[in-house]
């Protein structure tokens, strides 16, 4: 099992970023998957799930109407489009597949600055 995200950068406050997760070693529509953030000092939190067909998503109150997960099961890639970023949502980003087993991507660095 692999997740690789990508996505990341720096970008000014009021910005967008788009990450992908792009997975492979396993069936890809069978699973929910998940993106997590970890700033610095503080705990990983969830941010966004979807479920296996996409047809359930949800998200943390801190992003609500800013952030949007997606999924295309064709290519095996989950997103999460991030507009109107603000200062605290620096963070190490990280997508996981859950299930039986839950793998971890190695994350991707957003840094919102100014």
């Amino acid at each position: 099992v692999q997740l690789v995200e990508s996505g990341g950068g720096l970008v000014q406050p009021g910005g967008s970023l788009r990450l992908s997760c792009e997975a492979s070693g396993f069936r890809f529509s069978s699973y929910g998957m998940s993106w997590h953030r970890q700033a610095p000092g503080k705990e990983r939190e969830l941010v966004a799930h979807i479920t296996n067909t996409g047809g359930s998503i949800t998200y943390v109150d801190s992003v609500k109407g800013r952030f949007t997960i997606s999924r295309d099961n064709a290519k095996n890639t989950v997103y999460l489009q991030m507009n109107s970023l603000k200062l605290e949502d620096t963070a190490v980003y990280y997508c996981r597949r859950g299930g039986d087993v839950e793998y971890w991507g190695q994350g991707t660095q957003v840094t919102v600055s100014s």
